[in-house]
């Protein structure tokens, strides 16, 4: 991939998934891997969990351990040095939910994006005004402070530009319930700019917005989602709650929603169809 798209995220994750292959490729288990290191059991785990971040000499103890040839020593050293790199989201950290930044570090690196959306426009597609009209809508359960508010405000607009307007973009698919399209947030100026800005980025090559129409048949009763793909590394589902987020990587649930998604998308409007449906809705908030 190209280095402006590395992620410090993806890297960790990648760096740890090539130690355990290594140790199990050599029949080892963490605890008898630890024992020959002289480390704890729980070393290992973090390190190949990537909950710790190794440094330059535990990698050549674990290659040394493992048999490992100077190429791939290099490489593994390559990735610990990516990974210590800082992501555009750690600017926002102190605002954002540790979850959710984990997330961005993930996204920074996904080559395609589906997003199933029943309840609002996603944030990657929100204007400045409907993002703070929604963060505000949650302030009183989440006492968001002010600055808060505007910090999230910004990583959003920030993340919009990092993810659809960076040179090599992934592909985002999104299905909105129509109900997304009338739920109001702000005044209904806010509302009518939404749906114009929902037009506007629906017309970009790589942006597919579909809309699941009230009358239609609701073929999977699921929250919000996004499957998150990528070039050399397994996917991953996203699933965002009041109070945390859980990340679904488990290959056989990751594929269950991914028909999930399949089917929610074939039953929803194609592209043309849900720009004529989201003008109507626009020509309603003028009202």
């Amino acid at each position: 991939m190209p280095a402006q798209q590395g992620s410090p995220t993806v890297r960790r994750l990648r760096l740890g998934q090539e130690l355990r292959l290594l140790r199990e490729r050599q029949k080892l288990t963490g605890a008898k891997a630890a024992r020959e290191l002289g480390w704890s059991a729980s070393k290992v785990s973090r390190i190949e969990a990537a909950r710790t971040m190794p440094s330059t000499d535990d990698i050549k103890s674990m290659v040394k351990l493992y048999r490992v040839d100077g190429d791939k020593l290099d490489e593994l050293i390559g990735l610990l040095r990516d990974a210590e790199q800082r992501g555009w989201w750690e600017d926002y950290e102190d605002a954002l939910p540790e979850e959710y930044t984990r997330f961005l570090g993930l996204e920074a690196e996904a080559v395609s994006q589906r997003s199933w959306e029943p309840h609002i426009v996603p944030g990657l597609l929100q204007t400045e005004d409907y993002a703070r009209e929604v963060i505000l809508a949650s302030r009183g359960i989440a006492r968001i402070t002010h600055s808060g508010v505007r910090s999230r405000v910004e990583a959003r607009l920030d993340r919009q530009q990092r993810v659809l307007r960076r040179p090599e973009p992934c592909r985002l698919t999104v299905v909105l319930d129509e109900a997304s399209l009338m739920r109001r947030f702000g005044e209904p100026s806010v509302m009518r700019e939404q749906m114009e800005h929902l037009l506007e980025i629906s017309l970009l090559p790589h942006v597919g917005v579909h809309v699941l129409t009230l009358d239609a048949i609701h073929p999977v009763n699921t929250g919000t989602f996004i499957h998150l793909q990528f070039a050399a590394f397994d996917d991953v589902v996203y699933l965002e709650q009041l109070y945390t987020a859980h990340f679904v990587e488990d290959l056989e649930r990751v594929a269950g929603y991914e028909t999930a998604f399949d089917h929610i998308k074939a039953a929803a409007l194609d592209e043309d169809e849900s720009r004529v449906l989201i003008q109507r809705k626009a020509m309603l908030w003028r009202r």
